[in-house]
């Protein structure tokens, strides 16, 4: 957590330090190439709004007293996603002299976004989803790689649909998605096997870089030709049915062969087995800690049954903080957890959570009740950056308006027809409503951030890619790199490098699928790419060239993963980033 912290801390000071910068100069050049400039010392207010189809990147070639009045009259400052555009009130809500008080307000606002992002994920749209996975009673293969892998890559999935909705940020999605894959391919994966050394389940291990590498080099081949069509993006969406379909055969196949040996060997043979680098994924221990905590949970269970008032089921359901846990976490974890608590309270009465693995299903009678009124109604709100907030039905009737009667309805049956103590048949409705909710919720957000970060990428004169390989990739991929380390240190390497390549290619197929997929549905014509700057192909060609080192060298060490192998992944990206920041601001160039 200190790390995170010191992350964020890092971020901030370097994004103020850069706005400043910019701020007070005004001079730098502008990143495109479409050879639109204006001249800041002949530029009057007529000119402007003569050229309002001008790149809204060269705002920062003009004096700052002129940037306000460019932002407002040029078409290409106009940010239709999202609920605020921040290109105005980054030039228009304070005077010129304070406009980097505003860039330090909208960072902060960036990292409540990451926060939302990350708890609507973790706290709730991952455990509906597993929820319902199992009232469908799917195997833990397929919830694996459907279900629970949309549930950790739902931020970076929004976040590409978002950014792909338009040619000028698509560099975004771009940048995220390889960025977020060169990073958890060297950064996390490094990290778990200087943790932990340990010899990686082979099969697994190939069929996941091998699926990756062809998911990159698609995507390079799209890339260089500029344009995306309907067959394109079907085929990112058929190749991960043929990369799950791959993973269900083999599970099944490995376990037939297991099966049939289990019948014919010794057990001490077996746990040999168990323990070779040709082993299945499958054969790693569940770490879900459901066991742990329902020992924990009991341990504080009241001895004499009692029946709680509905005030206090109420009241205790919005209490996020679990005071026993509290007294044992470290200061840097207390203050993260005072940052997340209102947030997170906002959270809880909007969305409703289904845990299968609790007596009662996590049934919380009058919260569920209240879950039927907020939950439509913030759907309404938020869906689209709130583009239904004010639709009128026939012109006359507000539908958000509608959507709360029903909801008042719905609610007052289900509280007059259920009781406190026994969740109703119909209970695991409760999971659908809540993966709804946390869907639009983690869109809205994730349109926010690409919002924000397009603003930052004028303001301090950097391209989408390199804010999506760096910011956004990083604000994505943080939660994972720790969470895969924890698992190292836990025991479980081969879960967490499971998770490191799994995630990925689930996040690159659908990223890139489900984003041009939208976007054509709007346009009803092929997707257009701006095209590819050098920084991109760096990216593409980083990414692909550690996917093939890895091909190469793990099985040439006999799948071992070792600390040797760990520090060259840390090395790796190390030297890919300051080529990526050298190519960025020009140092390196073609030509």
């Amino acid at each position: 957590m200190k790390a995170v912290m010191s992350f964020c801390v890092f971020i901030s000071v370097f994004l103020i330090l850069s706005s400043c910068q910019g701020a007070t100069s005004g001079s730098r050049v502008p990143r495109t190439e479409s050879g639109v400039g204006l001249d800041k010392t002949n530029t009057t207010l007529s000119t402007m709004s003569q050229n309002i189809n001008d790149e809204c990147d060269t705002v920062m070639e003009l004096s700052p007293a002129d940037r306000c009045a460019f932002v407002k009259n040029t078409s290409d400052c106009d940010m239709e996603d999202g609920f605020l555009n921040y290109l105005d009130l980054a030039f228009c809500l304070l005077p010129p002299n304070l406009t980097p008080l505003t860039i330090t307000l909208c960072i902060i606002w960036l990292f409540f976004l990451f926060i939302i992002l990350g708890l609507t994920a973790s706290k709730f749209f991952c455990p509906n989803l597993s929820a319902i996975s199992t009232s469908l009673h799917l195997t833990h293969n397929v919830a694996g790689v459907t279900f629970l892998a949309l549930g950790n890559g739902a931020p970076d999935i929004f976040s590409a649909m978002a950014a792909f909705s338009y040619p000028h940020t698509a560099g975004l999605a771009i940048g995220a998605l390889f960025g977020a894959g060169i990073f958890v391919t060297t950064v996390v994966a490094g990290s778990v096997a200087l943790v932990k050394p340990f010899a990686v389940a082979s099969r697994p291990f190939l069929r996941d870089v091998i699926f990756y590498m062809a998911a990159v080099f698609w995507t390079f081949v799209i890339l260089f030709r500029g344009t995306i069509s309907l067959g394109e993006t079907l085929g990112y969406l058929g190749l991960y049915v043929v990369y799950v379909l791959t993973v269900i055969i083999s599970a099944y196949i490995y376990n037939r062969q297991k099966y049939s040996r289990n019948s014919s060997i010794q057990s001490d043979t077996h746990y040999q087995e168990f323990n070779s680098s040709d082993s299945s994924d499958d054969d790693i221990p569940c770490l879900s800690g459901r066991t742990n905590q329902q020992e924990y949970e009991s341990e504080y269970r009241p001895l004499l049954p009692y029946s709680e008032s509905t005030s206090h089921i109420f009241l205790s359901s919005l209490n996020p903080v679990d005071s026993r846990k509290w007294r044992r976490k470290p200061l840097s974890w207390r203050v993260l957890k005072v940052v997340k608590t209102p947030l997170e309270v906002l959270l809880l009465l909007c969305i409703p959570v289904v845990d299968p693995d609790k007596e009662d299903k996590n049934w919380r009678r009058p919260l569920n009740c209240l879950h039927l009124i907020t939950a439509p109604v913030v759907c309404v709100l938020t869906f689209q950056s709130g583009i239904y907030a004010d639709y009128l039905i026939q012109g006359e009737f507000p539908l958000w308006l509608l959507f709360l009667l029903l909801g008042l309805f719905l609610s007052a049956i289900v509280f007059c027809t259920t009781t406190n103590d026994e969740p109703p048949s119909y209970h695991p409705l409760f999971a659908l409503l809540g993966f709804v909710v946390s869907a639009v919720l983690i869109s809205a957000a994730a349109s926010e951030v690409v919002s924000v970060l397009h603003m930052l990428g004028v303001v301090l004169s950097l391209s989408n890619t390199v804010l999506g390989l760096t910011l956004l990739a990083w604000g994505n991929s943080i939660g994972d790199c720790f969470s895969d380390i924890t698992l190292a240190r836990q025991g479980y390497p081969r879960m967490a490098i499971s998770a490191c390549f799994g995630g990925i290619i689930f996040n690159m197929l659908f990223g890139v699928g489900l984003g041009c997929l939208v976007q054509m549905a709007k346009t009803q014509s092929e997707v257009q790419l701006e095209p590819a700057g050098l920084l991109t192909w760096v990216l593409a060609a980083s990414l692909g060239l550690s996917l093939v080192l890895s091909f190469i060298i793990v099985p040439l060490s006999r799948f071992h993963l070792g600390r040797a192998y760990g520090s060259f992944l840390l090395a790796f990206y190390g030297l890919f980033l300051l080529i990526a920041l050298l190519t960025e601001f020009g140092k390196i160039h073609l030509g």
